[in-house]
């Protein structure tokens, strides 16, 4: 990877765990725990909750086993990082939305041992800017893979 995209992946990266910080320490200041708003009713809604687990809550209370595992994926992210060929910029932009992602509910985990969600559909559990990063980036990296094997085989 070049320079100039190498400080637009770690900038992307930034950027999305300060907008997941910021968002999570909004919603602590200006909650309560179990509040929810309606911003369209029956739809979308910000609701204040601790998620002790993953993804739906699954292993909740392990808090270590998601610190390692998050350990773990950002050491695979910055390996990888160093073999993404020039010019693929949505690789780059994948890999830092999920690194972004895992920091951002790292630092919760570290700090109170527990993330912080608040975005409600209201038919999906609640979850938070990170995981939407981390989401997002994995789509994006799974639009990238046939991609990144086709360049490889010619």
């Amino acid at each position: 990877m070049r320079q100039g995209a190498e400080t637009v992946f770690y900038l992307l990266t930034f950027l999305v765990l300060l907008a997941d910080q910021l968002a999570k320490l909004l919603i602590v200041r200006l909650m309560t725990l179990g509040q929810s708003i309606p911003v369209i009713r029956d739809v979308f809604h910000l609701t204040y909750v601790h998620n002790p687990g993953g993804a739906f809550g699954i292993l909740a209370y392990r808090t270590w086993f998601f610190v390692v595992a998050a350990l773990v994926v950002t050491a695979l992210i910055l390996g990888f990082l160093r073999h993404i060929q020039p010019g693929n910029t949505w690789l780059s932009v994948a890999l830092a939305l999920q690194l972004g992602g895992t920091l951002g509910n790292l630092l919760d985990r570290i700090r109170q041992g527990y993330v912080i969600d608040f975005l409600d559909f209201r038919f999906w559990p609640v979850f938070n800017l990170a995981d939407t990063s981390i989401v997002v980036g994995v789509f994006l990296l799974l639009w990238q893979l046939p991609r990144i094997f086709k360049k490889k085989e010619v």
